[in-house]
């Protein structure tokens, strides 16, 4: 019988997910500014002192409460976002030492930023349900018809505003990062959905 979820799909949505929370840990330990989700978890941490990548889970779970509105369906790729981005950036933060240099930091936090562009591809382009921060990206982008970096910046930018009225950790990275993630991910998802080769791995109905 074939299996209902092709391993190639699957396993492209693990390592997906897994260099997404490693991108998002590069960030942080850049100290430059963080990704607008990161300054939402960021100013949470300051409040509860509860760890980044934790805080980045419970987010998730949050943010899943706008997909109603815009009638988004969560497939196993959401739920696996929630439960493994979040525990990535904490063992990330946690194992790699914080560069002090800010000739180490730039880099460190332009390599993140291309890292979670190319996860993003990588594990939406597996077909499997979008986690939660990419389902409004995807989600506006089907109800609106806008572009989807131009749906990505939107809610990039909200989410950074959001972050900063509650204290979070804004610098330059972070306004680098919510206007250029967009055209790195429209960049990115064309050439690494799963849907445009589904003459190879046919995408089950969901």
């Amino acid at each position: 019988m074939r299996s209902p979820l092709p391993v190639a799909r699957l396993v492209q949505l693990l390592v997906g997910l897994v260099l997404y929370g490693v991108g998002e840990g590069l960030m942080v330990l850049a100290h430059v500014g963080v990704g607008p989700w990161s300054v939402l978890a960021t100013g949470l941490a300051d409040l509860t002192g509860a760890g980044v990548g934790w805080l980045t889970n419970l987010i998730g779970l949050v943010v899943l409460l706008l997909w109603i509105p815009l009638r988004q369906k969560p497939g196993i790729g959401t739920l696996l976002n929630v439960l493994l981005v979040g525990t990535v950036i904490e063992a990330t933060v946690d194992l790699l030492p914080a560069p002090e240099l800010l000739a180490v930091r730039v880099p460190l936090f332009a390599a993140g930023m291309v890292l979670l562009a190319v996860a993003s591809g990588v594990y939406i382009g597996a077909g499997l349900g979008p986690g939660p921060r990419d389902g409004l990206m995807t989600g506006l982008h089907a109800r609106t018809g806008r572009p989807i970096w131009l749906c990505r910046c939107a809610v990039e930018v909200s989410a950074l505003v959001l972050g900063w009225l509650m204290g979070g950790d804004v610098g330059v990275g972070t306004v680098v990062f919510a206007f250029g993630i967009g055209p790195l991910v429209g960049f990115v998802l064309p050439r690494l959905d799963a849907s445009r080769r589904s003459a190879v791995l046919p995408v089950p109905a969901r």
